[in-house]
């Protein structure tokens, strides 16, 4: 049995292309062209915003960097002897380190942050004011008859790379005492440990995906 030709469905001659002219001819949609323009300041101030506001995401991770290298550090601390004959060679920057010493009273300054119940005193070591060290003071244990340790455990680094929460010590030491930290000078961080550290690394890293996210 032989099967004919399937039935086609009728089509409309010239339906497409009249379609076709027709999006190709038409006038704007008037609707559209009385839409008001893109505020344009407004989207000038945001981009600005973004820009500036990422910079300092930016700026915010840089100072950040050396406590978060120092949080994946070894745990275990280097001994370095007594602090008033040390030189700290380059290779100790920003190491964890354990030593023994006297500090002065010369020059030395107390503050507090913002936060934190405990306070700190930043003190030179006796015979050495190119090293400094920061003593975290417990809360209730600040007074008159405080006595600095001789030994410490803690974070060694240039203070010029101290990080965010060491800017402007020495402009504080300057201001409070008239004694003028040395621009070389050292500051170790009693206490600092890079376990203690390592809120470092997750800040960081959320202000450089904020940054790329601006």
């Amino acid at each position: 049995m032989t099967k004919g030709p399937a039935p086609s469905l009728p089509v409309k001659s010239g339906s497409f292309a009249d379609d076709a002219t027709f999006l190709s001819t038409s006038e704007p949609d008037p609707e559209l062209t009385a839409l008001p323009a893109p505020p344009k300041r407004e989207r000038t101030t945001a981009v600005v915003l973004m820009v500036l506001t990422a910079a300092a995401a930016i700026f915010m991770a840089v100072l950040l960097f050396g406590e978060a290298r120092y949080a994946i550090a070894t745990g275990t601390p280097t001994d370095i002897g007594e602090l008033a004959t040390l030189k700290p060679p380059p290779d100790l920057s920003n190491r964890y380190v354990h030593a023994t010493g006297l500090l002065g009273t010369t020059g030395a300054i107390r503050y507090a942050r913002t936060a934190e119940s405990d306070s700190f005193r930043l003190m030179p070591v006796a015979g050495n004011p190119s090293l400094w060290v920061e003593i975290r003071v417990p809360e209730g244990f600040e007074g008159p008859r405080f006595v600095p340790p001789s030994k410490f455990a803690g974070r060694l680094v240039p203070m010029s790379k101290a990080g965010m929460r060491h800017v402007g010590l020495a402009k504080s030491v300057k201001d409070q005492t008239d004694i003028t930290v040395p621009e070389d000078a050292w500051l170790l961080i009693d206490g600092s440990s890079p376990r203690a550290s390592r809120w470092a690394i997750a800040l960081a890293a959320m202000f450089v995906a904020f940054a790329g996210w601006n």
